[in-house]
């Protein structure tokens, strides 16, 4: 559903959230008001015999965060493209308040749900400001001028992303984690009631881990927006998000809050790590040994 500017400028939209684990396993919590979920999704890619994600059911809990994690491989930005129509399908649906996103023409769609994916370019003479304005494109026609509600939108990204200082900068010439700020911001400009992110702290240091980490939190707990996001880091996924799906081999292992859900057997089965939990005074996961096998 991405239009050809998207594709260009590294952007796309889609949907994500977590609900009920595959056959055979427990859920933590019950099934919630999901604003996105998918139902029955399975997705291969040619050539492949077996699929690279296989779930009954994940829901994003209206107005929370919630946190996918799992393994290298294990389908998370899979699901994550799927729900954004960048990859078809064999089976299932996606849902977005309760309508399938395939009823949506792409604007319409854009307007409500914003992604940004791991890979994103734009030419590297763009100043922060003009790319952040780009996020404005699901509410202008192609050729309109800004207007005064798009400028405002992009005023409360810059502010909220805390680039100010950056706007007349050109992207090409900020550091990883000052980049990964201004992207946020372009999709925050967006001003979708749901917003999807994948890795967003990869490759970047930890100072700036914890400035994206903080934005997207300021942002949930000032608008009410719905948020997903892959995260490698389970520490992190505990500290900042309201839910956490682990994701095992394409499948749905457990969904809930992160007490309940980052365990020392969770960690076992599908990192493959002994590690220790420990909640005192905040959850906090200890490696120990990879196990075998």
């Amino acid at each position: 559903m991405s239009t050809e500017s998207e594709q260009e400028w590294g952007t796309e939209q889609g949907s994500v959230g977590g609900d009920e684990r595959a056959e055979g396993a427990t859920v933590t919590a019950e099934r919630t008001n999901g604003h996105v979920y998918v139902e029955d999704l399975s997705v291969s890619y040619p050539g492949m015999a077996e699929s690279v994600v296989d779930v009954d059911r994940i829901d994003l809990p209206r107005g929370e965060i919630t946190a996918l994690i799992g393994p290298n491989g294990s389908g998370k930005s899979t699901l994550l493209k799927t729900i954004a129509t960048h990859v078809e399908p064999d089976t299932g649906s996606v849902f977005l308040d309760g309508r399938e996103v395939a009823e949506y023409d792409a604007k319409a769609f854009a307007r409500e749900l914003g992604h940004l994916s791991q890979e994103h370019e734009c030419p590297s003479s763009v100043s922060v400001e003009d790319l952040v304005f780009h996020g404005r494109y699901p509410h202008r026609g192609f050729l309109d001028a800004p207007s005064e509600s798009d400028r405002a939108a992009v005023e409360r990204a810059i502010e909220l992303a805390g680039i100010d200082d950056l706007r007349n900068t050109e992207v090409g010439s900020l550091s990883g984690g000052q980049k990964q700020l201004v992207w946020i911001a372009m999709v925050l400009a967006q001003e979708t009631d749901v917003l999807l992110l994948d890795e967003p702290t990869t490759y970047i240091d930890v100072r700036h881990q914890l400035r994206v980490l903080e934005v997207v939190q300021k942002l949930n707990d000032e608008t009410g927006v719905t948020v997903g996001l892959v995260l490698h880091d389970i520490d992190q996924a505990a500290r900042f998000a309201d839910y956490v799906v682990a994701i095992d081999d394409g499948d749905l292992y457990d969904w809930g809050p992160p007490e309940n859900v980052v365990t020392e057997a969770m960690l076992a089965d599908v990192f493959g790590v002994d590690a220790a939990v420990t909640t005192d005074p905040d959850l906090h996961v200890v490696p120990k040994r990879p196990l075998d096998g």
